[in-house]
């Protein structure tokens, strides 16, 4: 029979993790695909590995034999892949990964920049798009990897949790709404906002909320980055929409304060996507792991 490498590395973390769900989050991949490689595997093999129970997964006396033979194949292929890097010799490589504006101005930076110093031949390719253009380009191979808004519905594309976050208002010291725990949209109508650029991705999203909520923001000045955004508020030129990882930010560093939203759709998931884990290059199957990791 055929041994797949990648199912052999599965049953290896299934064994290190005690779980499925957690050795699928590690490797990382879906669960429904880690629980069906299992499954091909253990039917082609004609032996179970594993002794499933309440408490997690256990070893058969069958599987501890396979396990050990397993951890020695795949010892042997990472030396051969190092002995096959090494006689190359120094290469770079690069990895495609798009994002929505949230997750690229709050949460990527720190993920991104441990990877790039751990890998300094990996170059990456960063773009800033909507959800939904995010989930076409990995679907049809123009990225490696997503980060995308866990509202849009994924189909066939892998996704695995990334983030959460929601969309607060940040208001200057002594404005009217600061006395307020929580508003709803309509609430802020009567004032003036302090905005990213329209075709921005996340200001596209909020103006169509604002519309679908009653009318449309009164957008007195756009601003290219939050950091802008947060200074212009600081100084009263108006109210602004942020996520609150970037808002709690400048909430310690201006004169600025933060208003939480009553709205059902100012909570958000990120999620990181995906097409197949089988055909990502090995820096894109490493970047994902890095994320994975970062939460």
């Amino acid at each position: 029979m055929h041994f797949d490498l990648t199912d052999l590395r599965l049953l290896l973390a299934i064994a290190d993790a005690g779980s499925l769900s957690k050795a699928a989050e590690r490797f990382p991949i879906a669960l429904s695909a880690a629980s069906n490689r299992l499954r091909g595997f253990e039917d082609d093999c004609g032996i179970a590995v594993f002794t499933r129970s309440a408490s997690g997964m256990t070893p058969t006396a069958g599987g501890r034999f396979i396990l050990e033979r397993a951890a020695r194949v795949v010892s042997e292929a990472d030396q051969l892949r190092d002995t096959v890097r090494e006689l190359r010799g120094p290469q770079r490589g690069a990895v495609r990964l798009a994002g929505t504006t949230v997750a690229i101005s709050t949460f990527l930076p720190a993920a991104l920049g441990v990877f790039l110093a751990d890998h300094p031949s990996v170059d990456l390719q960063l773009e800033e798009r909507t959800s939904r253009d995010i989930l076409q380009a990995v679907r049809d191979r123009d990225i490696e990897i997503g980060i995308l808004d866990g509202n849009v519905a994924t189909g066939d594309v892998i996704s695995l949790p990334f983030r959460t976050d929601r969309l607060v208002l940040l208001v200057p010291n002594g404005h009217p709404l600061e006395e307020r725990t929580d508003t709803r949209m309509r609430d802020a109508f009567e004032f003036s906002f302090v905005c990213l650029p329209a075709e921005r991705p996340m200001q596209h999203f909020i103006e169509s909320r604002a519309v679908q909520s009653g009318r449309p923001l009164k957008v007195r000045v756009r601003a290219p980055s939050f950091d802008a955004i947060a200074q212009l508020v600081a100084q009263d030129a108006g109210i602004a929409m942020l996520p609150e990882a970037a808002a709690s930010r400048f909430a310690r560093e201006l004169p600025v304060g933060i208003v939480l939203l009553d709205e059902t759709w100012a909570n958000r998931e990120l999620r990181v996507c995906f097409a197949d884990p089988t055909t990502l290059s090995p820096h894109a199957e490493t970047l994902l792991r890095y994320l994975a990791h970062s939460r």
